[in-house]
């Protein structure tokens, strides 16, 4: 028995920035409200196949942690602009790797750290250099 599927809950004080930012900048979409009426706790959103949570804390205070989000993206430079554009920090201009991959570092308005990932050109290379062909 084992974990079969895990999502990051990023937690904020201000879910409506975080909303704007992941749906705006990212491309994500809304696929869940809690509670459905009146401002919400939180918000479960789909990133192509995969799931982000942002949670509602009044209280929370932003820190640097040890974890960053990694997005796969189309295009790393348009989507570095569009987070440029929305006013987040950019880290790391994109730059093409030794194992193929095209990646540049931001922050979200809150601090978080992600990671823009454009997949190789060539078959064969993922993430780190790792083959995901066998």
């Amino acid at each position: 028995m084992g974990a079969d599927d895990v999502f990051p809950i990023v937690t904020t004080a201000d879910l409506d920035r975080l909303l704007t930012f992941y749906t705006d900048a990212l491309g994500a979409v809304e696929h869940y409200r809690f509670p459905p009426e009146g401002p919400p706790g939180y918000v479960g959103l789909h990133v192509g196949k995969a799931s982000l949570g942002l949670g509602h804390d009044l209280d929370h205070q932003p820190s640097t942690g040890s974890i960053a989000l990694w997005f796969y993206v189309d295009n790393c430079d348009a989507t570095t602009a569009r987070i440029r554009q929305a006013g987040a920090p950019i880290l790391e201009e994109p730059t093409d790797q030794p194992w193929g991959e095209r990646i540049a570092r931001a922050q979200d308005p809150d601090g978080n750290s992600l990671i823009l990932g454009q997949r190789p050109r060539s078959p064969g290379a993922g993430a780190g250099g790792v083959p995901t062909d066998g």
